[in-house]
């Protein structure tokens, strides 16, 4: 019973998934064979509205399906997509789009010589489940606003390609420069709202990360700073954490010194210790100066580097 599955740790209900019947491919033969993204575009709008057709004549809709594309030569390049919503036109349109783009473009040699042109698309759904519609939250939903920014987003995927645009996704790490990276949009998981779903900082410890909320402006490359006490001497820190005197003024980039009002710290992190070429100790201070700007500033290798800067 219901009892049973919930503590064998599966689903109260599973996924009514339904084997497609055999005439819901869908393909196309371009004469003369393609070699372009902006061709192979239309290819991609065309299949989609095919297979949404059909399979909305059934009552059905898609939530996985394989796209294979054939080339002059023989070679067959295919790949699984799968959703967990309802893979629609739209979204149908645009993995083939994606799929194409890889695969055509050859910007950084991942197509191997004579692979040939596209001579065949075909799109297969491997997984349907009855199209019941979709219940939108009391207050949520797709707002006009997202829907267009979506569109606006696949465009520019269509004309400068799937990896031009960008979103932030967690790494982890201790500096703030490497907790988030930069991965193409396509990557990560779109709900069925429209809306990003975008990593969450994970649970890891980070020994010597610092402390929430992050900087506003991160450095990129850090900005070479002087920070000295109050009698001018440079404040060093050694390996335990204490200090050489209390931070006092602060030069950024050999500019004009700012008096230091406030600080924490300092936040020390010792990396790689066993990596004699990796070994990277650091020692993280938080300074307001009298200006009203708090920045992030960083010790290395007896040099001061301002990371990030706040609001």
């Amino acid at each position: 019973g219901a009892a049973h599955r919930l503590a064998s740790g599966l689903d109260l209900r599973p996924p009514r998934l339904a084997d497609p019947p055999p005439d819901l491919d869908v393909s196309y033969e371009p004469d003369p064979p393609l070699d372009r993204v902006d061709q192979a575009a239309f290819i991609a709008k065309t299949l989609a509205d095919d297979l949404h057709e059909r399979l909305g004549s059934r009552g059905l809709v898609a939530v996985a399906i394989l796209i294979e594309a054939s080339t002059t030569e023989g070679h067959v390049v295919e790949r699984r997509w799968r959703h967990d919503g309802a893979l629609n036109s739209t979204a149908v349109a645009q993995r083939v789009r994606w799929q194409l783009d890889g695969w055509l473009t050859s910007t950084q040699g991942r197509r191997s010589r004579g692979a040939g042109a596209l001579a065949r698309l075909r799109v297969r759904p491997t997984e349907v489940v009855p199209d019941t519609g979709r219940q939108l939250g009391f207050w949520g939903g797709a707002d006009a606003a997202s829907l267009r920014a979506r569109r606006g987003l696949a465009r520019v995927q269509g004309v400068l390609g799937s990896d031009a645009v960008r979103v932030a996704e967690w790494q982890g790490g201790r500096a703030v420069g490497e907790q988030y990276r930069l991965v193409p949009v396509d990557t990560v998981a779109i709900a069925a709202d429209e809306s990003f779903d975008l990593a969450a900082p994970g649970p890891e410890p980070w020994p010597g990360r610092l402390p929430d909320p992050p900087p506003a402006l991160v450095w990129r490359p850090p900005r070479r700073a002087d920070v000295t006490d109050a009698d001018g001497a440079m404040v060093r820190v050694d390996r335990r954490g204490g200090s050489t005197g209390v931070p006092a003024r602060l030069s950024v980039e050999s500019g004009p010194w700012r008096e230091v009002v406030a600080w924490a710290g300092p936040w020390l992190s010792d990396e790689r210790w066993w990596d004699a070429m990796a070994h990277r100790r650091r020692a993280r201070f938080q300074l307001r100066t009298d200006d009203g700007t708090a920045h992030l500033v960083t010790l290395e290798s007896q040099q001061w580097w301002v990371e990030a800067t706040y609001d």
